[in-house]
This record gives structure tokens, sequence and C-alpha cells, in this order.
């Protein structure tokens, strides 16, 4: 039987880690090499997972990045979910606690300061 692999897209991080925390921090340097994306094309192609991905685009992140294709794009044995991911000390690497707290809408009247 046919080993099923997955992959995760790490663009996200490897922008991060380069002091690039805008999506829109690459709509300009993709320009400088050819290729013309909207800001929410650069938005989806940031925060989600490419099903399809032009190989000219990921050559031009690698160099924008100075990165290797490894490490935006991490294999996996597909399975499980996938999402989580544990570390030696057992927890998830994911954002975690800098998610924020769900607003909780009150009844106008109660407890209101207006």
């Amino acid at each position: 039987m046919a080993r099923k692999l997955d992959y995760r897209w790490h663009l996200r991080q490897v922008m991060a880690a380069r002091g690039m925390f805008a999506t829109t921090d690459l709509i300009d340097p993709l320009a400088q090499r050819g290729i013309r994306l909207s800001s929410s094309q650069v938005y989806r192609l940031v925060v989600e997972r490419p099903e399809r991905l032009s190989l000219k685009i990921l050559m031009a992140l690698l160099d924008i990045l100075d990165c290797s294709m490894g490490e935006l794009i991490e294999p996996v044995a597909a399975g499980g979910r996938g999402r989580k991911r544990a570390t030696a000390g057992g927890t998830d690497t994911g954002i975690g606690e800098l998610r924020p707290k769900r607003a909780r809408i009150t009844p106008a009247g109660k407890f209101s300061r207006w």
C-alpha cells in the first residue's frame, strides 16, 4: 500500500523570522520579480495552506525570504489532523496563548456605564 503524504505550510513563520509581520510586506518584493498579486491573494497565500502553487511564485518566495524549500514546506505523513505539533516539553507550538479572547456581548443596560 502506498504511503500517503501531506505537508505543512510555514510561510508565516518564515516571514516572521525575517521580520516581515504584515502579509502586504510581500506585495512589492513579488512585484519586483514580475509577480503581481492582490493584497487578498497574498493574504491567502500567507494565512492558508495552498493546494496549488505556481513554481514561479514558490521560487520568488524562496528568493525573497532567502530560505530553502524545506523551511517553507514540511512533508508529513497523512493520517491524523496534523494541525498540532508536540515539542519536547509536550506543548503545542501554535499560537496558543497569543490568541485573543472572544468578546462577550451583554444585553443593553446590563453592566453598561453609558
